[in-house]
């Protein structure tokens, strides 16, 4: 099966450059695998896990809160507003943080659309991490 080239990039660093066999991201619309020869994209991700296969296996999974990814045929770039190794996710600061999103969210509650959408779609993705360091 041929490769592709797999970049992941965050505020703070390049987390992941490599060739791999198939990617699996959190799209807007749902969970989307891409493999080399992939029609050319750009998507939306929502909080979720991003997983890596290479030879046959899962190799890493890595939470992402958001952001975009470009699919051509030959690459993926994933740029996140914030990703992190599942490995590395705690349990405690996901509680936490879905705290703080909740909170957020009922005090958008009187505000615009746009930013109660705002303030749901981090909930949701705070909600997914606290998943993810749960799985781990």
């Amino acid at each position: 099966m041929a490769n592709f080239q797999l970049e992941l990039v965050s505020p703070e660093k390049l987390l992941l450059s490599r060739e791999v066999e198939m990617a699996i991201i959190p799209a807007a619309e749902g969970e989307m695998g891409v493999l080399a020869g992939h029609a050319p994209m750009i998507v939306a991700l929502r909080g979720g896990t991003i997983r890596v296969r290479e030879n046959g296996a899962e190799t890493e999974r890595l939470f992402v809160a958001g952001g975009f990814a470009e699919i051509t045929p030959t690459r993926v770039t994933v740029l996140a507003d914030e990703a992190t190794p599942v490995a590395a996710l705690s349990r405690a600061e996901a509680d936490r943080r879905v705290a703080e999103a909740e909170a957020a969210y009922q005090a958008a509650a009187m505000d615009t659309p746009e930013k109660r959408d705002a303030a749901m779609a981090r909930l949701l993705a705070m909600r997914a991490m606290r998943d993810a360091a749960q799985a781990n």
